[in-house]
């Protein structure tokens, strides 16, 4: 799980078009940028992911948060989102982090190829990954070609003890897929 979501600072939203449309995203320089030759994030997830099209899946895009990681040898963009999705008995909702980065789908399976799985999201590498040792969270991650996108999903209970794995990832795979046009490849 990248919990590591903690924000280093939030940087105000800038004001974007938020069609629906899947369009080439707009070049601008990135937020955040490093010294380590790896290529420059091209994908903004708080900016490139339309805020109707967010709000459309349940998300609350008027409350997203920055949550950018600049780690010197690499560089994470990120957002996180709430979703008040209960059903009784079995969830309160999710939290979703979207984190863009520049480090390849091949480091992210060396790293966690325990837990991962090889997929595809409308015929984009991807992984899927479950770690029973992350409780009650998916995620997906995209290739791009920068890096990487990860989906990171928090299942948030409204009941004691874990919830069925099963559940984890219910659902996430059809959003993943609805929002992949916008990602820039």
């Amino acid at each position: 799980m990248v919990a590591v979501v903690s924000a280093c600072g939030p940087t105000p939203a800038t004001k974007v078009d938020t069609t629906t449309e899947a369009a080439a995203p707009t070049t601008r320089t990135p937020r955040i940028v490093d010294d380590s030759g790896r290529p420059d994030i091209t994908f903004d997830p708080c900016l490139d992911l339309p805020d109707d099209v967010m709000t459309a899946a349940g998300y609350d895009a008027a409350h997203k948060e920055f949550a950018d990681m600049p780690m010197g040898s690499y560089t994470f963009l990120g957002c996180t989102y709430e979703k008040d999705d209960p059903v009784p008995g079995v969830r309160r909702g999710y939290g979703l982090n979207v984190l863009s980065g520049n480090v390849t789908l091949e480091e992210e399976l060396l790293k966690n190829g325990t837990v991962a799985t090889l997929t595809s999201i409308n015929n984009r590498p991807a992984l899927v990954e479950i770690d029973p040792n992350t409780t009650d969270t998916c995620r997906y991650i995209l290739e791009t070609d920068f890096g990487i996108v990860i989906f990171s999903r928090l299942h948030y209970k409204d009941h004691p003890g874990p919830s069925a794995q099963s559940e984890w990832c219910t659902g996430l795979e059809g959003f993943v897929s609805s929002v992949e046009p916008f990602i820039s490849h």
